[in-house]
């Protein structure tokens, strides 16, 4: 197949259907981010994904793509109900790997003077690192019941407020049966629920910089600049990827694939019987990640009330919204103008629904989705807005961070973490981390330039600025 771009607008780029594919690729990158792209196997992944059953009007690659597991990451398509296929390699392991963004009324002068307090009492609260577990042991049935009832479940054990599920995605719950979970799938998720993990999952400790729309931001309890944000990603942990794993292993054992492109797209017909296992096992492990970052968000605000000696509703500290990142979803699009059931995949992917959409909460409903786009422990991240553009031309799609430029293998050879940290400490951001491997392979040469990212995004229309925040605080794994 032939992976060369072709330029079809300021910001987009096209992949003709060529050989196998069913469809063309469409891809969303300025000049250098295309560059980028380029550089790896994301082309050669996204013509790939054009050949898979069921796929329909284009395979898609945001703008912070670069090479993943069968799919690349950046990568989102849209299947049919009934000819598709439900792909592991087009979600991801750390199923649900999301983010989430709690506002305060808090102004950064208040901050500041006990910020490294503030810093210290999470990176306590919050158990960090590879392999680390949680504080709290929780039983098999537990666990099952908590990847049933996701962050209602959360909620419900008082993790919490009532009103916080309101304003998560999907409500912080999919329909899910916990018998499509295998019981090593509960041995690995058990002791690790409550806990942020390592990888490029952080907690950080913002400050708004800058304000693009103030109707919209005020909406999502933006006040201006200078207000301080938490934002949390972190995903389902041993869970998800186990579930990751042994659906792999059975859809190849009974599907085979000899006649995919690449066996890492190993997949099943959506409505088979194992593509049915795999979407309630996939929908289990989305809401063990909510139940996740549902408990990280109540040690957050207890963090922050014994530092400041408030509580957490004088503070301010609701929820401004929790994205999904590597998720599938049976959604509404119009296709050919009319309107049907599709199964979209979004890998490294976040959704971004304009204004209208029942899915949206109806304090966004009249305009849009929040969109959250973290950039690395060094640069701005950004808040935008879902549109009615990204339901036309990405499937209610757009970008869902940085994306890396490099290995993590290559980062350890390239920085050191001790060097790292010396230099955020210099640009006033404090750092807490459980290892220095773990900041070396995060350090912000790694990523792409999230600015860039964003600016795409807004000029394709697939979401819309509304704010930009920095860093002044951050934990790793």
């Amino acid at each position: 197949m032939d992976t060369s771009l072709k330029k079809t607008g300021p910001v987009t780029w096209e992949i003709e259907k060529t050989g196998a594919m069913r469809v063309p690729a469409k891809i969303f990158a300025s000049d250098s981010l295309a560059e980028k792209i380029r550089q790896d196997h994301t082309l050669q992944q996204a013509a790939n994904v054009a050949t898979l059953k069921g796929i329909i009007n284009n395979a898609l690659v945001m703008p912070d793509a670069h090479e993943g597991y069968g799919f690349p990451i950046g990568g989102v398509a849209a299947f049919d109900l009934e000819e598709g296929i439900i792909c592991p390699g087009g979600i991801g392991f750390d199923i649900n790997c999301g983010v989430r963004l709690i506002r305060t009324d808090m102004n950064i002068s208040e901050l500041t003077p006990k910020k490294r307090d503030v810093l210290n009492e999470t990176f306590t609260n919050v158990p960090a690192g590879l392999g680390s577990k949680a504080k709290i042991r929780f039983t098999d049935d537990e666990t099952r019941d908590a990847i049933e009832g996701g962050a209602n479940w959360a909620v419900k054990q008082g993790f919490g407020w009532k009103e916080d599920t309101d304003r998560l995605e999907e409500n912080g719950c999919m329909k899910a049966n916990a018998s499509a979970v295998s019981d090593n799938a509960i041995k690995r998720g058990k002791p690790q629920l409550g806990s942020l993990g390592s990888g490029n999952h952080f907690l950080e400790l913002q400050k708004v910089e800058k304000v693009y729309d103030e109707t919209v931001a005020k909406k999502f309890g933006i006040t201006g600049k200078g207000q301080v944000l938490v934002m949390v990603h972190c995903g389902s942990r041993g869970l998800g990827h186990q579930v990751a794993s042994e659906y792999i292993r059975h859809m190849e054992d009974k599907f085979g694939h000899k006649d995919l492109p690449d066996r890492e797209l190993i997949n099943a017909p959506f409505q088979s019987e194992m593509g049915q296992q795999y979407f309630s096992a996939m929908s289990a492990s989305a809401n063990y990640a909510w139940a996740n970052r549902q408990m990280i968000t109540h040690w957050i605000r207890e963090s922050f009330g014994k530092v400041f000696g408030r509580s957490a509703k004088d503070l301010g500290m609701n929820i401004v919204y929790d994205v999904c990142h590597n998720v599938a979803k049976v959604e509404k699009h119009k296709v050919d103008g009319e309107t049907r059931e599709v199964c979209v995949h979004r890998k490294g992917a976040t959704r971004s629904f304009g204004p209208g959409r029942s899915e949206i909460p109806e304090l966004y409903r009249n305009v849009g989705q929040p969109v959250l786009l973290p950039g690395s422990m060094g640069t701005s991240s950004y808040i935008l807005a879902g549109t009615a553009k990204a339901e036309e031309v990405s499937f209610g799609s757009t970008a869902h961070g940085a994306g890396r430029v490099m290995s993590r293998s290559e980062a350890r050879h390239r920085f050191r973490g001790e060097d790292v940290k010396k230099d955020l400490e210099s640009k006033g951001i404090a750092v807490r981390s459980a290892s220095w491997k773990g900041i070396s392979e995060e350090a912000p040469g790694v990523y792409k330039d999230i600015d860039e990212v964003v600016r795409v995004s807004d000029v394709a229309g697939i979401g819309s600025l509304v704010a930009k925040v920095v860093p002044v605080g951050v934990i790793k794994g």
